[in-house]
């Protein structure tokens, strides 16, 4: 499923090699919040968005992207 938000977190994780839990359990939140945010069936709150960007040492929009919809 795509929406207007996409986003790099699995190849960021990938690079890293992270799981959806090692990521989780760094910024505080389920796995489950990692799985859906990066499959793009949920939009992350600010905070959320905000902590990712931040452990990984990237600014937000290196790691989220707002497409363009026809």
């Amino acid at each position: 499923m795509s929406g207007p938000l996409t986003n790099r977190i699995r190849v960021l994780r990938a690079e890293r090699g992270m799981s959806q839990s090692d990521l989780a359990a760094a910024i505080d939140v389920s796995r489950k919040t990692i799985s859906t945010v990066e499959v793009g069936r949920f939009v992350p709150s600010t905070v959320i968005a905000l902590k990712i960007a931040r452990y990984f040492g990237v600014p937000v929009e290196d790691v989220f992207d707002l497409t363009d919809e026809a």
